[in-house]
């Protein structure tokens, strides 16, 4: 799986914008992000500790000038994330290791400061790990992805549909589409919506909206397809299509 900055990494330390929802931060084009994921392609790949951080186990990533601090949780969804980055500069308290080390040391020297119980280590590093924030994006990255599988997946569907007046269906995560269209000359333009599996309802809305040409409360339940009843996971709704939106999509 490709690494990950944390949203501080990528904004203080590589100096690069946040970019839109629809690029993941995985694909942000910069030599360390590349070689971190490279590192951490395969599991077998031994990695170099930071010795000199011993609160939390990170690890080394060098490309170039470019040094990184990788930080990797098997048991979450994102297995590595780069949690900080910076310069070599041999020999100079501006070496990024150097700093690193001279930052979670005076870290932890506030923290001790604030708190009843000092801390044991000799360095305090967790305000660089992945929190909140970071699992804001990840879920707006995955929500952003799902809107655009689903609208390209709706427009395929009823493109196909109208052109041979059958169901098409394709399978999402963890349900499956089908729409079909029955459209007569002289008459309106049936649309059903076809959904098995179980979908909270505000994804259920969601589709329904994406389906052109249809008023957004012009959606009704049905319990059956015009060829057969509903099965027990199914769920159905129709609406009419406007003509005028059916024949623009068939021109795309």
């Amino acid at each position: 799986m490709p690494v990950r900055p944390t949203l501080r990494c990528l904004r203080e330390d590589l100096r690069l914008p946040v970019p839109p929802a629809s690029t993941p931060l995985d694909q942000v084009d910069h030599p360390l992000l590349a070689k971190a994921t490279e590192q951490f392609a395969d599991p077998d790949t031994p990695h170099e500790r930071i010795r000199a951080v011993d609160d939390v186990v990170l690890f080394k990533v060098k490309i170039g000038r470019w040094r990184g601090a990788a930080y990797s949780d098997d048991a979450t969804e994102v297995h590595a994330w780069l949690v900080a980055a910076g310069i070599r500069e041999d020999g100079s308290s501006e070496d990024f290791y150097t700093a690193l080390h001279a930052q979670a040391r005076a870290a932890r020297q506030r923290f001790n400061a604030d708190h009843d119980k000092p801390l044991t280590t000799d360095t305090h590093s967790h305000h660089l790990l992945p929190g909140p924030d970071d699992e804001d994006r990840y879920r707006l990255e995955a929500g952003t992805r799902l809107a655009l599988r689903l609208d390209a997946t709706v427009r395929d569907l009823t493109r196909g549909s109208l052109r041979d007046g059958h169901e098409h269906a394709a399978d999402l995560a963890g349900f499956r589409l089908g729409i079909l269209i029955r459209a007569d000359h002289g008459h309106e333009t049936y649309v059903a919506v076809r959904i098995t599996g179980s979908v909270p309802a505000n994804l259920t809305a969601v589709i329904l909206a994406r389906v052109p040409g249809c008023a957004p409360d012009g959606w009704f339940p049905e319990y059956a397809l015009p060829e057969r009843h509903l099965l027990p996971a199914e769920q159905a709704w129709s609406n009419l299509m406007d003509p005028k939106a059916a024949a623009h999509l068939l021109d795309d």
